[in-house]
């Protein structure tokens, strides 16, 4: 049996006064964003990155449109040391774009630190000592004064360093264990890190409250978070960022609602990758706000080809439910989903909306270079007609009647079913066509000529058959039912034409196929289809036709 007995809250909330977050009901500006893919990202990798992925992800990141990265600690190894001095020593920071670099409380740390970051253009040097009651007692054994007085050391060694080496710095401060930290303490701990820094207006600093490990609903992190924004020395001057992990599966709430308590900043890896269940998705959390109506400032638009550098440079894999990023979040197998989805999307065309409203897909999925066929009508066992018809249509321009619809799902589900597997675009078609439009029906048409008289055509036909040639006559009160009295004459066989369709697939004029669809029902009431495609309609329908009549004397349904 699993003990709960043995585990107690170790958080500390703040006053209830600290909740006038509650009241914003949606984020209406994207913070600014900082990828630690590089840092925290990379230390939790099995195989961390090597110098030449690095660089490779590193150009992937400025193509998403980060402007701060933190590339590394650069005092914790050769590799970052290395990679920092090649992006600086070959002028590979765009004059827009600060790199940041991670460094413990430790003057021998720090001063390594700073020679990585020699000449750099622009650099953020985020230095940090953790503070919460467990590393206090448990780790450090020190008291909170002795803690407090590592990061006024840590600052004032920073901002001496800043002064002495070539370079153009701006500094970030860390309480590492905010979530486990009694908030007054955190905050005395940031203002006396302030007060050595000396925010202005040319001289912003960054204080991070890092979610280093989530210990409590998401609410109370922006609680905390808005206590600390509100009670922050030079406010003005200062940029509240947030580091939050994912622990209890929250990362994503406890940003958003940080950013509605009033954070400035995000620091976050694509796909959420990082130490132990990882960093917040800033994806996800872009992609949200991209959801309504919101430019997150980041461009995710071929999503495909960022989940192909991602997996090929960490070894990772981006799991198939993972929001918008996954292979399979778009797509829809259950038959009522992919019926709403292809009217929803119909219904927007017709209209000539522009706004997005299509049922159980939250953003258009071409936004981000997915496309419908491949990634949102799936079929399996449990699709439905709407979705598969919604696939021929949009990937083959075939747009079957409702009945024909409804058969061709049975066929395609139970191939489905008993094989096991999902079926792609191209099975889809390839059942179409087996079935109703190329099944070797053994009666074809020779040669036939039309002739008006009134409200009466008359139709001079010849069927062909195991290579014999007949010839008959035959009339009706259209070409499509004289060729079918033609074909009862010549059988013997009678049926009712019940369903007669067609449209024009492609092309303008006489270049264009015209497609033709044709259900026929036997003397036990049961419908039996037919498709035909042709330049002239008149031979479309007549292939229709014969496929039809072949299917109803073979039993095929």
């Amino acid at each position: 049996m699993m003990d709960a007995t043995k585990y107690r809250p170790g958080y500390y909330p703040v006053d209830a006064q600290y909740n006038k977050w509650v009241r914003n009901d949606h984020i209406n500006k994207a913070p600014i964003w900082c990828s630690v893919d590089m840092r925290d990202g990379n230390q939790s990798l099995v195989i961390p990155m090597s110098l030449e992925e690095k660089l490779e992800y590193y150009k992937v990141l400025l193509e998403v449109g980060f402007k701060e990265i933190e590339v590394g600690f650069p005092a914790a190894s050769e590799t970052e040391y290395e990679f920092l001095r090649t992006l600086i020593d070959n002028n590979m920071i765009p004059d827009d774009v600060t790199v940041q670099v991670l460094t413990q409380c430790r003057e021998h740390i720090i001063r390594k630190t700073f020679d990585a970051c020699k000449g750099a253009p622009s650099a953020i040097i985020h230095f940090y000592n953790s503070v919460s009651v467990a590393q206090r007692e448990q780790v450090f054994k020190k008291t909170k004064e002795e803690i407090k007085e590592i990061a006024v050391e840590g600052a004032k060694l920073v901002k001496k360093l800043a002064a002495e080496y070539e370079g153009n710095f701006r500094f970030e401060y860390s309480p590492e264990s905010f979530t486990g930290t009694e908030p007054d303490y955190a905050l005395e701990v940031c203002n006396a890190v302030l007060d050595v820094l000396e925010p202005s207006e040319t001289n912003n600093v960054i204080i991070n409250l890092p979610v280093t490990v989530e210990m409590s609903l998401p609410h109370v992190y922006a609680s905390q978070v808005e206590y600390m924004c509100e009670n922050l020395k030079y406010r003005e001057y200062v940029t509240v960022s947030l580091h939050p992990h994912n622990d209890r599966g929250t990362g994503v709430a406890d940003a958003e609602l940080g950013i509605l308590a009033g954070a400035d900043r995000i620091e976050g890896t694509l796909f959420g990758n990082g130490e132990r269940t990882g960093n917040v998705d800033i994806i996800t959390l872009a992609m949200n706000m991209y959801s309504h109506g919101v430019d997150p400032k980041l461009d995710f638009s071929n999503m495909p080809k960022l989940v192909e550098a991602y997996e090929k440079n960490t070894r990772m894999s981006v799991y198939d439910r993972a929001p918008y990023a996954g292979a399979l979040v778009f797509a829809a197998f259950s038959g009522s989903h992919q019926d709403a989805i292809a009217k929803g999307t119909k219904y927007r065309l017709k209209k000539k909306m522009h706004e997005w409203t299509v049922p159980y897909i939250p953003i258009d999925p071409q936004d981000i270079g997915r496309t419908y066929d491949a990634d949102v009508i799936r079929v399996n066992s449990q699709s439905g007609k709407g979705g598969i018809a919604y696939l021929l249509e949009q990937s083959y321009g075939y747009i079957l009647p409702a009945k024909m619809r409804e058969h061709l799902s049975y066929l395609c589900k139970d191939i489905s079913d008993k094989e096991h597997r999902e079926l792609k675009a191209e099975d889809v078609l390839q059942i179409f066509s087996d079935r109703y439009l190329n099944n070797n029906c053994p009666i074809s048409i020779a040669d036939f000529d039309f002739v008006r008289e009134n409200d009466v055509v008359k139709i001079d036909i010849t069927f062909a058959r195991d290579g014999v040639e007949t010839e008959l006559e035959a009339e009706g009160n259209g070409s499509l039912n004289a060729i079918s009295n033609a074909l009862k004459a010549y059988t013997g066989r009678e049926y009712i034409l019940q369903v007669f369709t067609q449209h024009s697939m492609q092309g303008e004029g006489a270049r264009s196929i015209a497609a033709s669809y044709i259900g026929i029902e036997n003397a036990e009431g049961k419908l039996f289809w037919g498709v035909g495609t042709h330049t002239d309609v008149i031979k479309a329908n007549a292939k229709a036709l014969l496929c039809a009549f072949h299917n109803m004397t073979k039993g095929d349904n």
